[in-house]
């Protein structure tokens, strides 16, 4: 996957039957879809793959454990089928994450046993494993970081677990082995129509300042948080879709949360969830539900909301963590679809909403990463009817293989044969290696610091410090790569470094 070749097939076809707008989780999945099933497909992204909401979940494949308790059944077993084949079709991106509910009351106990154990058969034959009811003393072993004043005992139930931004990287590569132009760093511009019906999009590559004009038999609107704003570019009147809220991460070390079990309390002083699970060798506590009415494509924590993780953690476990032992915080934006009857958005729907314009655009929002298969299924559904295709091939998103991971190591292999030093660390902590800079900047279109160390390495996900100190050797090798000069190399460093500092809470 080559920008630069991208580059020239849009410029050489100009016409495709389904442009997306949008790379997160439902674009990249609607492009799948549309590319596997025949049609020509142009998915453009006004930043990177997974920039905003996309890389910035709970690392979490799941059904949902708390729509099942709002009497959400159908949600959660649409969610927990997709579970399953999400798990089935990029098994080098997800796992099996076993999780425990702890209990402080007999009562507990019996309404959790009794939610778990139905939320285990809703599975069906794509169940993760048996729901277990344990007492004090196995809870403890299993969670030996909890604090046990009160503690009754404990759930056991098992989720999905997976690389979020990695996911959306293998998404872009599969949607392009299937013909799909996908390209990122391009904007939406302005819509073409004719008798008020889109014909066509408008587009700038924000790297060069070059503008182009594509023909669309159909136009996807599955931008997330940022999804009015097409809307109002299409009608101006529109109403707003979109009520959107924030969630915040802190990532620990893992020596503050012991053991290989995740921690779920479903239900905090003010009724929201509780994380604590264990991510890449770190620990990812979270989240907040906050309402915000400004969106921005690098949302920053409250105080407030640092606040009440620390505290609801270290209420839970024997752990007494202060904003000195975060080693990173981010923060995502939900894109929940408005009601105008419910006043918090910890209980708006997580269901995903499709509207078809008068322009015939198809837009695509809400939901959440489990469901982003169907997301796109429905939505390229939707396009081709609005549109009045002729009907390809059938979806074959159920049991598609998402990326190549034996084709990647070979990849890297190839690149350290031809050059050894390209086998040494990026940094002393982490296993990261020079070859994987290559391989990102040349095959998984990683145009700056931030797209490699945010998203195709997690590390600023991480651990922020280590990651700003990998910048002069990441921005050298990217430098190498893209044929860029001393001036891009400080811009770069500059510009991640700034970014960087907002991950960090010291």
């Amino acid at each position: 996957m080559n920008r630069d070749a991208m580059l020239a097939q849009l410029k050489e076809q100009q016409i495709f039957d389904i442009v997306i707008i949008g790379g997160g989780a439902t674009g990249l999945g609607a492009a799948v879809d549309a590319a596997s099933r025949g049609y020509r497909t142009l998915l453009i992204e006004q930043y990177d793959f997974g920039k905003g909401t996309s890389s910035r979940s709970t690392k979490l494949v799941h059904g949902g454990v708390r729509y099942l308790a709002q009497g959400n059944i159908k949600l959660v077993k649409e969610a927990l089928r997709e579970r399953g084949w999400l798990l089935k079709n990029a098994p080098h991106l997800t796992s099996v994450q076993p999780f425990i509910v702890p209990v402080f009351s007999w009562w507990e106990k019996i309404y959790y046993s009794v939610g778990l154990k139905m939320y285990d058969l809703l599975a069906g034959k794509l169940s993760l494993g048996n729901t277990l009811i344990l007492n004090k003393k196995e809870t403890l072993a299993y969670l030996p970081s909890i604090n046990p004043q009160k503690l009754v005992g404990g759930i056991l139930y098992y989720d999905g677990q997976f690389n979020d931004s990695a996911l959306c990287t293998s998404l872009a590569i599969t949607a392009a082995k299937h013909g799909a132009v996908i390209l990122n760093y391009v904007k939406a511009t302005g819509f073409i129509k004719e008798k008020e019906i889109i014909t066509g999009v408008e587009l700038e590559d924000t790297l060069a300042n070059d503008q182009y004009a594509v023909k669309a038999k159909s136009v996807i609107n599955a931008t997330g948080v940022f999804t009015d704003a097409i809307l109002h570019m299409d009608q101006p009147t529109h109403e707003l879709l979109v009520t959107p809220s924030q969630g915040i991460h802190l990532v620990i070390d893992a020596s503050h949360f012991k053991g290989n079990h995740a921690m779920m309390i479903p239900k905090t002083d003010d009724g929201r969830v509780l994380f604590a699970v264990p991510w890449q060798h770190k620990i990812v506590v979270g989240t907040t539900d906050t309402p915000i009415h400004v969106i921005d494509i690098e949302p920053k924590p409250l105080a407030e909301e640092i606040e009440f993780v620390i505290e609801h953690f270290n209420r839970y476990t024997n752990a007494s963590i202060t904003r000195q032992d975060v080693k990173t915080v981010f923060v995502g934006l939900r894109p929940l679809v408005k009601s105008n009857n419910i006043g918090s958005t910890a209980l708006l729907s997580r269901d995903h909403t499709l509207v078809v314009s008068p322009s015939r655009l198809v837009t695509i929002t809400g939901g959440k990463w489990t469901t982003y298969r169907k997301m796109g299924q429905d939505a390229v559904d939707n396009a081709i009817f609005v549109s009045k295709q002729t009907h390809k091939n059938a979806c074959r998103t159920q049991t598609l293989a998402i990326g190549n991971e034996l084709e990647k190591q070979r990849a890297i292999e190839s690149i350290i044969k031809d050059c050894p030093a390209l086998a040494e660390l990026l940094h002393p902590q982490y296993p990261y290696i020079k070859a994987e800079v290559v391989y990102a900047t040349r095959y998984e279109m990683a145009i700056t610091v931030e797209d490699f160390l945010a998203r195709r390495i997690r590390l600023l996900f991480l651990d922020a410090k280590a990651a700003i100190e990998m910048i002069d050797l990441v921005a050298v090798l990217m430098a190498n790569e893209l044929h860029k000069d001393s001036n891009w190399v400080l811009s770069q460093k500059h510009s991640f470094e700034t970014l960087a500092q907002q991950y960090l809470l010291t």
